[in-house]
């Protein structure tokens, strides 16, 4: 006789779980076994790339041992299993991550002796509960369940969502993430609602995931006239020669500025069917309730912006189902798409995509000069190699490329470029951004003066900016996976959205991001994995210092509306004529002697004659938990640094005196910066540097004092009854903030905005913080400042 508690799991899968489904009525085609739900996560290691394979390692695949589907495209219930050995419950945590990741209602867990059923609908009571071998539920109980849960409550909402998924035949499937996907936005249409909102990180395929929704609404002939429209012809071009091939001779791309009204499924570049002129706006030569639905590709570039031009479209077509697909939602002070869309009916970030191993991992290079760390300063009666008398005041790293060139800084980044790829793979797809166009000539200059084989072969590095026709043209072929040439594309603007480089393994920035968006798509350049051309990991050389965006809570979180409405304000937030970040268009090329372009009046100087070296360079790397860790690490110029910050302070008194007595401390950090050296040179300069506070930084760099780290100096204020006078609620907020100063230094626990961020939120909303719990808006500030003063109280610093 078999002993049950010596079978595998995959044996009780056979002999206890399956027959006990099939008992309950289910039929062979409405579950499946050993269901792959991620591919395991790519770890990297100095050149060296793997993809964890092993499931039950940490970043390994993940595999649902049973799915219970209602219709082909409609999961509805996971199952773990485990061994006889373990509890009946013992698999249920991992049963319910999987049911969250496929939106399923009904997570069970077995060791083969019974099941422990989880209801996530909440309809239900109690929540879990215990069954036999043979009491395991029908179809019918979890769909009828199912219905209520989702509130599928019409007849012909439910015949929409059973629409099964486009299939080709070859076995292809929709991930799990973009079957979600799909069936969220399926779901919230044929519940009529009008505005919906896709969050997807790029290379996670938002463009197939917007197939399927429209190919089933389409086939279930609820939406008969579709508009699919984007920003950039390639992008229409690739979609219908790509992912919406199936729909074959209905589909119609609109060009010419001619209108046809005998196709259902349209393609449109925006530009194409609107204008200033009314005249180009061809677009209302079809009737307004022409097209039922309209889908908004890389949405977040202003679309939601009142006198946009895609917002002329979407009002025309008010009456239409307007679906936005974007990586990265547009979110400022000003201007919201979540205003506009509403909040996501689903959001699939960058960090879940490297985690489940669908999109790359990265590795850092940060690489400062010595001019980015402390700055220049021209002599009196400088005068560039144009003749041009040079303002004397300090330039920094943001003047770099834009009021000021230094050609030999650019020659510096290009030779770093080139030592890379020299030492890795000469022929791997390269972007380098560049502040503007006239910045993207020049480093494409000193690139091709430095590769040998660019002598030979002009395409090896090209310029692609929106004003070089000839290097447009060689757009197609730098994304083509098979064609090797270009090998290096230089740009500005033109390639930070939708333009999908697979095989691209380095990006570099040499250009100043301020704007999470436009970071996140910039970054979005690398991120698609290709393990047939041996790309399973891409790297981010950093030479403005783009990469601390990487630190910002925002990076990948839940997108969040930031407008904080004036008294005398309407609560609805305006909307931004000009959206600055992604949106922004390229500069007018740079021509020698002008003010720079764009009418700025800015004046660009260029100098051939300032030596610059390298300060500064650090390589990084993703860990399992998504944190970078440092794998080399060079400081060549501590020295010069230390000089600036002398000569800014004086003496170790003289710095106490500036950072005791300024009202906020990111003061003294904007005044750092102002001169050249940001926190990021700060803590690059010192060993483990992104441990300490910037007070620590100044005194240790500068004055040689021993610093303490972030989290010794929260621990010392712990340890003493600094926050006795306050109430429960305020000595939890406190201990909180030094949490966050511990987590991130003293400009987090400065800003009010920290006060809507997890955990202060369990408390009530910011203003409830403030006024209620510390009694006014003042009375916070205060106990902020006596955090503050605790923090650097003068006992805790060891001045040797």
């Amino acid at each position: 006789m078999i002993n049950k508690l010596e079978l595998s799991e995959r044996d009780i899968c056979t002999k206890f779980i399956t027959p006990a489904i099939q008992q309950a009525g289910w039929l062979q085609h409405q579950f499946r076994e050993e269901v792959n739900l991620t591919d395991g996560r790519v770890m990297v290691r100095g050149r060296l790339a793997v993809r964890i394979k092993n499931p039950e390692a940490k970043g390994g695949p993940k595999r649902a041992d049973f799915v219970l589907y209602a219709r082909p495209n409609v999961p509805i219930a996971v199952i773990e299993a485990k061994q006889a050995k373990f509890p009946v419950g013992y698999g249920m945590q991992q049963a319910l991550a999987y049911a969250e990741m496929l939106d399923v209602p009904f997570a069970i867990s077995s060791n083969g002796d019974g099941f422990l059923l989880h209801d996530r609908t909440g309809l239900n009571s109690p929540v879990e509960r215990e069954l036999s071998l043979g009491e395991f539920p029908s179809f019918d109980d979890l769909w009828r369940l199912y219905q209520q849960w989702k509130g599928l409550t019409e007849p012909a909402v439910v015949k929409l969502v059973e629409q099964p998924f486009y299939s080709d035949g070859s076995g292809k499937e929709p991930r799990y993430y973009q079957r979600v996907a799909t069936n969220r936005a399926i779901e919230a249409i044929a519940k009529g609602q009008q505005r919906v909102l896709l969050v997807m990180a790029t290379g996670t395929g938002k463009t197939y995931t917007a197939f399927q929704i429209i190919w089933r609404l389409w086939k279930a002939k609820a939406k008969k006239r579709i508009l699919f429209l984007a920003d950039r012809n390639i992008l229409v071009d690739q979609t219908m020669q790509q992912d919406f091939a199936p729909f074959g001779e209905v589909m119609h791309k609109v060009i010419n500025r001619e209108v046809k009204k005998n196709y259902e499924i349209y393609l449109a570049l925006y530009q194409a069917v609107t204008g200033k002129e009314e005249w180009k706006q061809i677009y209302r030569q079809f009737p307004a309730d022409f097209f039922d639905l309209v889908v908004i590709d890389e949405c977040h570039r202003g679309s939601a912006a009142d006198d946009s031009a895609w917002r002329d479209v979407l009002d025309y077509f008010s009456g239409a189902t307007h679906l936005g697909l974007t990586a990265t939602p547009k979110e400022t002070k000003d201007i919201s798409n979540i205003t506009y869309f509403g909040d996501p009916v689903y959001t699939y970030s960058l960090k879940q995509g490297i985690e489940d191993g669908f999109l790359a991992p990265y590795k850092v290079i940060r690489i400062a000069t010595d001019v980015d760390a402390v700055g220049y300063t021209p002599e009196k009666g400088k005068v560039d190699k144009l003749g041009q008398a040079i303002e004397q005041r300090q330039y920094n790293i943001k003047d770099f490329d834009r009021n000021l060139v230094l050609e030999k800084r650019t020659r510096l980044v290009a030779s770093k470029v080139w030592e890379y790829l020299k030492a890795t793979d000469p022929m791997a797809k390269t972007i380098v951004f560049c502040d503007d166009q006239d910045h993207a000539e020049r480093m494409r200059q000193e690139l091709v003066k430095l590769i040998p084989a660019a002598a030979s072969n002009r395409r090896y590095v090209m310029r692609i900016t929106g004003d070089d026709n000839e290097g447009k043209a060689q757009l197609s072929y730098f994304i083509d996976n098979d064609e090797p040439y270009p090998v290096i594309a230089t740009t500005s603007k033109l390639l930070t959205t939708g333009v999908d480089a697979k095989t691209c393994k380095l990006i570099v920035l040499d250009q100043n991001i301020n704007s999470m968006n436009e970071f996140k798509q910039i970054i979005g350049r690398g991120t698609r994995l290709r393990e047939d051309y041996q790309k399973l990991y891409f790297t981010i050389m950093d030479f403005k210092g783009a990469t601390r965006l990487f630190a910002d809570p925002n990076f990948d979180g839940e997108p969040v509306v930031i407008y904080e409405p004036k008294p005398d304000e309407s609560v609805v937030p305006p909307e931004d004529t000009n959206p600055p970040g992604v949106g922004e268009p390229e500069p007018p090329p740079y021509v020698p002697g002008s003010t720079g372009g764009g009418g700025e009046g800015r004046i660009k100087y260029v100098i051939d004659d300032v030596n610059v070296r390298v300060a500064v360079e650090r390589s990084q790397y993703l860990d399992a938990d998504g944190k970078l860790i440092t794998e080399d690490y060079r400081v060549l110029l501590k020295d010069d640094i230390k000089k600036a910050l002398q000569a800014e302070f004086g003496t170790m008194t003289g710095f106490l005196r500036r950072w005791n007595s300024a009202e906020r401390k990111q003061a003294v950090l904007d005044e750092l910066a102002g001169h050249g050296v940001p926190l990021e040179i700060l803590q690059q300069a010192v060993a483990n540097g992104s441990e300490l506070d910037v007070f620590d930084l100044v005194a240790h760099v500068a004055f040689d004092q021993k610093p303490l780290t972030r989290r010794e100096r929260a621990n010392n204020v712990k340890k003493r009854d600094v926050f006795g006078k306050y109430g429960e609620q305020a000595r939890a907020i406190l201990e909180a903030l030094l949490d966050k100063f511990a987590d991130h230094g003293v400009q987090d626990i400065e800003d009010a905005k920290v006060l809507e961020l997890p955990p202060f939120d369990r408390f009530g909303s910011k203003t409830q913080i403030r006024r209620g719990i510390f009694g006014s808006v003042e009375r916070y500030t205060q106990a902020v400042k006596e955090l503050e003063q605790a923090l650097y109280d003068s006992h805790e610093q060891k001045q040797g």
